[in-house]
């Protein structure tokens, strides 16, 4: 009988449940971000080309040699 009321009491427990739910949410999420990610990732490469270009092609305004 008291098996029984261990086997039961083990059907009825639903703490895992939630476990469940937020790895299934995480993993959501995490496959989200990559989609996100492959989707726009070209485009921040191509941006990224863009500025670097920009800014070396840029004088800063400072000079290394010291003035007398």
């Amino acid at each position: 009988m008291k098996l029984m009321n261990i086997l039961n009491s083990f059907k009825n427990d639903e703490s895992g449940a939630v476990t469940v739910d937020w790895v299934v949410l995480t993993a959501a999420i995490v496959g989200l971000g990559m989609v996100v990610m492959t989707t726009v990732g070209g485009g921040i490469e191509t941006l990224a080309g863009k500025v670097k270009t920009d800014v070396a092609g840029r004088s800063s305004g400072y000079t290394s040699q010291a003035t007398p």
